[in-house]
């Protein structure tokens, strides 16, 4: 349907031909029905062996009308984006900016993205996505047309729109007839302009399972074993964007049952969790973790999920509900497993409180696997770290680039896990505050696989690239 300069599509219509097609041919449709499909194509182009092409391939009768061609490239940019491609040049006009804000977030939610990156420079703006952990430039804007974006996102996330001197954070709505979820929003100030990034908060509940998320058959049993204890403290380490709290959540859907009461404390909410009683962190107001953790006692729950301990305050909490009979689930910043016990006596709690309160040390990582169409097989040795007790393979895949991949060599995440139950003698070494080394020689007597096993294993199997473990296998040694 056209509108002034502008072509509408309504979600039936533009579902009518895909991106590629609609590229291919240089087409948009405006009308569909069970025997004919009408498009828009250019004036330039044959359209009677177009016609007679379209047919063959759709099945169809085809009616085509030509339009300018500013009209038709701008309908292509705004509903057929193309996978692959480096950068695409928008146009957003001031009265639809909004729609636009709307579909960029729609399309960084099919393309399986965690963040959408908006930010400026001396001659352009940009917008990357964050997909399977790299960012990917998707578009290109108008310095001119950026700071309308940017107010539309402003107004959306309940923020300033005048306030351009200081970091704002915000949460975003986005709701549409096929899917509802919310965003994080980050605005901070740089020389050039303000720079947004939009964290998608997924509401995917079904995708919440503990078996389908990348842990061993043993590592699984192990921790099922220790998170249905009636007391104790579970923790899972990693870094930023590891999947901790995908991990957490996940234990969440599967503990939550009608006799149990589950409470949560979190920075923000990510998922929402029927039958679990979520709160959000607010500092500004004095609602913080420790507040929350304190008033948590007289509502008598069973199982206490904290986004994260970030200090000795929280961790005496911890400790302390763990020690009164309740389950605590949480997340802390160390490289290893091992590690989340010495980082919790380094907090200033007591070895042996550490010994009798922790169930299990987790330590996490994800891992970018090779993309199935483009990677190829290398015959190059490779040369491992002398540390590293493995034999090389003889040989192993490496990263391409393709348009299914964005041209990055990698698609998809694979979790790997290192999962250490506390045990009586494991309990003993915490208690007698025993180095790393010694600990170390008591896990591999345990059979407990480490990260860096774990990485490697996806390497010599040809799962992922030797550069992509390499941090894991040096980083956990």
């Amino acid at each position: 349907m056209m509108n002034g300069d502008k072509i509408i599509l309504n979600t039936d219509l533009q579902q009518t031909i895909s991106a590629e097609q609609a590229w291919h041919y240089k087409i948009v449709p405006f009308e569909t029905s069970i025997e004919t499909d009408s498009f828009y194509t250019l004036d330039s182009l044959n359209t009677l062996d177009l016609i007679n092409e379209l047919e063959m391939v759709l099945g169809k009768t085809i009616v085509l009308e030509t339009i300018d061609e500013a009209i038709l490239n701008r309908a292509l940019n705004k509903y057929y984006r193309r996978a692959g491609e480096g950068s695409v040049t928008l146009t957003v006009d001031d009265d639809y900016d909004e729609f636009f804000v709307s579909k960029l977030i729609s399309e960084a939610k099919a393309l399986g993205s965690s963040d959408i990156h908006i930010e400026i420079y001396d001659e352009k703006a940009r917008i990357r996505l964050r997909i399977d952990g790299g960012l990917v430039e998707k578009h290109k804007l108008n310095k001119e047309e950026y700071n309308g974006l940017i107010s539309v996102i402003k107004l959306k996330s309940g923020l300033d729109i005048a306030e351009r001197r200081k970091p704002q954070d915000g949460r975003y709505s986005h709701e549409t007839e096929d899917e509802s979820f919310d965003l994080r929003v980050a605005i901070i100030p740089t020389l050039r302009g303000e720079k947004v990034v939009m964290r998608i908060l997924s509401n995917d509940k079904g995708s919440l399972l503990l078996d389908d998320l990348g842990f061993s058959e043993k590592e699984l049993k192990d921790y099922r074993s220790n998170v249905y204890k009636h007391n104790g403290i579970v923790l899972i380490s990693g870094p930023t964007g590891s999947g901790k709290t995908t991990t957490l959540y996940a234990t969440l859907q599967e503990l939550n049952k009608e006799d149990v009461n589950i409470m949560t404390v979190e920075d923000p909410v990510e998922y929402t969790l029927d039958g679990i009683n979520q709160v959000q962190v607010k500092e500004d107001i004095g609602l913080t973790f420790s507040e929350v953790l304190r008033s948590f006692l007289r509502h008598d729950p069973n199982i206490i999920m904290l986004g994260e301990i970030r200090d000795e305050t929280t961790a005496e909490i911890a400790v302390r509900l763990a020690l009164t009979g309740h389950i605590v689930l949480s997340t802390i910043h160390t490289n290893s497993a091992w590690e989340i016990t010495t980082r919790l006596v380094d907090m200033g709690i007591p070895s042996f409180l550490v010994s009798s309160t922790l169930n299990m040390a987790v330590s996490q990582r994800l891992v970018r696997t090779l993309c199935p169409k483009c990677k190829k097989e290398s015959a190059q040795p490779i040369e491992l770290p002398s540390y590293f007790k493995a034999t090389p393979p003889e040989k192993h895949f490496v990263p391409v680039g393709c348009d299914s991949c964005y041209h990055t060599g990698y698609k998809g995440r694979k979790a790997i896990y290192e999962v250490i139950p506390i045990d009586r003698e494991l309990s003993a070494l915490i208690k007698e505050e025993k180095n790393t080394v010694e600990a170390e020689t008591k896990l591999n007597d345990k059979g407990i696989r480490s990260l860096s096993n774990s990485a490697y294993e996806l390497f010599i199997t040809g799962v992922t690239s030797y550069e992509e473990v390499y941090p894991i296998i040096a980083s956990n040694f």
